[in-house]
């Protein structure tokens, strides 16, 4: 037993001394893109949005009042996904030219929200295009950063995760973790890279060169994909073309997760999809959180010696590469002792979605049932 301790906090520590000390620096903030003094108002003629809505009647007129304050020039096109609320009619009221289309039914194979993108991919006409989620408010000229961004460093595809409310108790507790988690799982410096083939996007807020998206498919491509942000991604970038992918203050989701139920949501929906619905894989997810976030913590306990002593230092190393989140997020450094209980949690969320898979028992995200959709 004290032979295995002390062989799993080895493991723990090297992993966790590597994620601060590797150039890659997976847990660092630093690739970031905010609305600064060179992203002046400039012409958007080239861009259209392009805004999947389903029941989004709480949130779809401050998204559309933050477009607006981006430039006049800019096109608007929102697809009314099926909704049961009063999306349409809210929409149909804004001031200004946004065209809305009425979603038709989701054909057999299809996922609700890339089918809607797909109906308004139809009407796109513009060099660029903004993918856009209906509950994303941006500060004012950040478009321009973003068309400066592409257009500058030759990429196909821009995007940045918006900043994620931390209003509720849960919020503050899970929102810092699942950036932490997305993070060590898509280091932004591989993503960023031409030399690897490491990809993924963030799908509340992506720019992109619609001859690209038309030139891998168009939305048909993933038309099954849960996670159609980084499959999206991946295509892009295995047919060639570059992608940027960073964080920003200049973007705010406003949807809420006041309660755990609704993260748990949220997380089950994709996470077993995460793993290729693969049983080995999430097996080896489940090894290597219990090694990482749990032998550090238990060892101290359980064994003595050297074991101790590594690790106090594996601990430390995780603590520490879990600050740079907690601060871009405001938060309090304590809330790093937090980290390995929420882990456990967020396992507990994979564990949850394959057990719905198995059992053919849908997740329900915006009133729609997520049943055993394709492997991507």
């Amino acid at each position: 037993m004290a032979i295995t301790l002390l062989i799993l906090v080895i493991l723990a520590a090297i992993f966790w001394i590597a994620i601060i000390i590797l150039p890659i620096r997976p847990t660092a903030t630093e690739q970031r893109l905010d609305v600064n003094a060179a992203c002046s108002a400039g012409d958007l003629n080239a861009v259209t949005a392009l805004i999947p809505a389903r029941n989004e009647a709480r949130t779809i007129a401050l998204t559309l009042s933050s477009l607006r304050r981006q430039c006049a020039a800019l096109k608007i096109i929102v697809v009314d996904d099926q909704s049961t609320d009063q999306t349409a009619r809210i929409v149909t009221n804004q001031p200004g030219a946004i065209r809305l289309i009425e979603g038709t039914p989701t054909p057999a194979g299809w996922l609700g929200k890339v089918w809607a993108l797909e109906q308004g991919l139809a009407e796109v006409n513009t060099p660029l295009v903004l993918l856009l989620d209906a509950d994303i408010e941006m500060s004012p000229n950040f478009v321009v950063c973003l068309q400066e961004k592409l257009e500058r460093e030759q990429l196909a595809l821009v995007s940045v995760m918006a900043r994620l409310r931390t209003a509720s108790a849960w919020e503050r507790l899970l929102v810092p973790a699942y950036i932490f988690f997305f993070k060590l799982l898509y280091p932004f410096a591989l993503v960023n890279s031409r030399r690897t083939g490491v990809a993924a996007a963030a799908g509340g807020c992506m720019l992109m060169r619609t001859a690209v998206l038309n030139d891998i498919g168009g939305f048909a491509a993933l038309r099954g994909a849960i996670i159609d942000d980084c499959a999206l991604a991946g295509l892009i970038k295995r047919a060639g073309y570059p992608i940027w992918l960073g964080l920003t203050n200049s973007v705010r989701s406003m949807r809420a997760y006041e309660t755990l139920d609704d993260f748990w949501n949220l997380v089950a929906r994709s996470a077993f999809a995460e793993l290729k619905f693969s049983v080995s894989r999430l097996l080896l997810c489940s090894a290597a959180m219990l090694i990482l976030f749990c032998a550090p913590v238990v060892t101290p306990f359980a064994a003595d010696g050297a074991a101790v002593y590594i690790s106090i230092v594996a601990a430390l190393a995780m603590l520490i590469s879990y600050l740079p989140v907690l601060r871009f997020y405001s938060l309090h450094p304590s809330r790093a002792l937090t980290l390995p209980v929420v882990a456990i949690g967020y396992l507990a969320m994979t564990w949850s979605a394959a057990l719905r898979y198995w059992f053919g028992k849908p997740t329900i995200w915006k009133d729609r049932a997520y049943r055993n959709i394709g492997e991507y």
